[in-house]
């Protein structure tokens, strides 16, 4: 409600004023209820999930717009430089409108502005619109200086500012002004900016004309990827603020919607032990576990060739003959005790860590099962640049071909990809596509190798130190605020993972880690079968003579002197 809005209590430290507290709810109540309940919410506080992960990519360091950060001490240098912009964008205005024209405008939507915000804004109706006139004029002024092709909106950049920003954006603090103004917190309702155009301007049509053609050019300077084809022209009324332009410009409609869903296909996997848990251990071997999947896999692999009726008297035999040979029951009881007792402290590790997470800290991602780019590769896999956006993801499996969009990355890339996921989990009402974008980069890229891999192709434009600072980027970006899920990426996910997992390389190589390296029961029934053949072989030669099968000299021991 618009009243826990007002400033009654400026600190949480204030006297409460028990009648002025009921006056102002009843006031509420009665007059802004209806027309509130009409307003969405458009600029949100950063989750705390996200803002436990990495602080400095959600709060501004140069420069405060709007009311969230306005009182902070170390942002209030720059006051000086909004105030000078401010007379400078006065004395363009036409006759003898002054910038008290705008105020009056902004304080005659006072409540729209208020419920834009979804914290309390601690501020009165006139200095709310002061502050909002003032940011409005500097953030119109530093983005008319950005490049629009080959010229510059403006002719030269004001004196002021000149040690501040710089269109070819080398300089630091221009970066910085850049980073703030798209964080998630330091945002001012569109609608604002658009009041200051049509008094800039002649008319409303021209004015949103040219707010658009700011918007698009700044959009274009600082979106990642190139920018995507629009069949429909672009209305500004339709968009809350700049992240949310820039949002929309990166992800157009045509790729959040979806009519239909498709199921993730995850690399197989997973915990056998799970299977024989409550059987006994006769029962429990009897199951097709570690060792009956590890042959049901070879003969599956073996059948596709011509050479397989030998191996069907082996692979068919029955398994229950196994179970009953002694030896094995010795040496395979005391073993599964063992692994049994290790899955318990597992799990009661598990259960302690989990306990042991805060309510503060960020909640558990969901990892997407798909294999890394040098992986891929060695595959098979192609990977071909595409330059449409996130709506090129995609997988052609005849040739087979990863198409991923090209995006570069500079010292802005985290912070502007960080703070548009935020926005995307607090207003996106469907799919977070932004997001799981991110998983799947995150997901393909590992090491150093890997983004050195993209780089190599033309995937990912590099204009930062080193390749380990653009896996570092992707591996950093790991934490949504909620799971979801994209029926066009996890199609691409699935239809990759399930390439991958029929190469023949990636079969005999899952086989060998999974059934043989990472199984206690195979190597028990190793031992087994050759401790078996020792007996044999023993109960052999105690009924025939070893000698006349192998040579005296080789079954004689040696003599202390060495001699034979």
């Amino acid at each position: 409600m618009s009243f826990f809005q007002q400033s009654i209590l400026t600190s949480p430290g204030s006297k409460f004023d028990e009648r002025l507290w009921v006056a102002k709810i009843r006031k509420t109540l009665d007059e802004e209820l209806e027309e509130e309940n009409e307003i969405p919410v458009t600029i949100f506080g950063v989750p705390k999930a996200l803002m436990a992960s990495d602080p400095d990519s959600y709060t501004p360091h140069l420069v405060a717009i709007g009311p969230y950060h306005h009182l902070r001490l170390e942002l209030y240098d720059m006051e000086r430089y909004k105030v000078a912009a401010a007379k400078r964008i006065q004395r363009e205005l036409h006759g003898d409108i002054k910038l008290q024209s705008l105020v009056d405008l902004i304080m005659n939507h006072d409540l729209r502005i208020r419920a834009s915000y979804h914290r309390p804004v601690p501020f009165g109706p006139e200095a709310l619109a002061w502050i909002m006139a003032v940011d409005v004029c500097f953030v119109f002024e530093f983005l008319r200086v950005k490049k629009q092709g080959k010229k510059k909106i403006l002719s030269k950049i004001p004196s002021g500012l000149c040690h501040l920003i710089d269109s070819s954006g080398k300089k630091t603090s221009h970066n910085s002004i850049l980073r703030d103004l798209l964080m998630l917190e330091n945002q001012i309702p569109l609608f604002v900016m658009s009041m200051l155009f049509e008094l800039h301007f002649s008319s409303e049509e021209i004015a949103a004309q040219k707010l658009l053609a700011v918007l698009t050019s700044a959009s274009n300077d600082l979106s990642p990827f190139k920018a995507a084809e629009k069949t429909e022209p672009v209305a500004v009324s339709e968009h809350a603020h700049l992240l949310d332009f820039l949002y929309h410009f990166i992800v157009p409609k045509v790729v959040i919607s979806f009519p239909t869903c498709h199921e993730i296909e995850f690399l197989p996997g997973g915990d056998d032990e799970e299977e024989t848990e409550g059987l006994t251990a006769a029962e429990a071997f009897a199951k097709p576990t570690h060792l009956r999947r590890l042959v049901d896999m070879g003969w599956a692999m073996l059948s596709k060739l011509k050479f397989t009726k030998p191996l069907k008297l082996v692979v068919k035999l029955p398994w229950t003959i196994l179970t009953k040979i002694p030896i094995l029951k010795t040496i395979k009881e005391p073993v599964e005790k063992v692994l049994q007792t290790a899955k318990i402290e597992k799990k009661k590790e598990e259960d302690d860590e989990e306990e042991s997470i805060g309510e503060d800290k960020p909640p558990l991602q969901e990892e997407i099962a798909i294999p890394s780019v040098t992986q891929l590769a060695e595959a098979g896999v192609q990977f071909a640049a595409t330059n449409e956006g996130i709506s090129g993801v995609r997988f052609d499996s005849k040739t087979p071909t990863f198409h991923v969009p090209v995006i570069s990355l500079d010292v802005n890339s985290e912070v502007v990809l960080r703070n548009l996921v935020a926005y995307e989990a607090c207003s996106a009402s469907g799919p977070l596509v932004l997001a799981r974008y991110v998983e799947l980069m995150n997901g393909i890229i590992n090491t150093e190798a890997d983004a050195k891999f993209l780089c190599g192709r033309g995937i990912i434009v590099n204009h930062l130190k080193s390749d380990k600072e653009v896996a570092d980027l992707w591996n950093g970006m790991s934490k949504s605020v909620r799971l979801t899920k994209v029926p066009s990426l996890d199609a691409v996910i699935a239809d990759v993972n399930r390439f991958y997992s029929q190469r023949w390389k990636v079969r005999m190589g899952k086989l060998m880690r999974e059934y043989v390296f990472g199984s206690w029961k195979i190597l028990t029934f190793v031992a087994a079968i050759a401790m078996l053949i020792l007996m044999i072989l023993q109960a052999f030669c105690q009924v025939y003579s070893c000698s006349r099968i192998l040579p005296i000299e080789a079954l004689e021991p040696l003599e202390p002197n060495g001699n034979n």
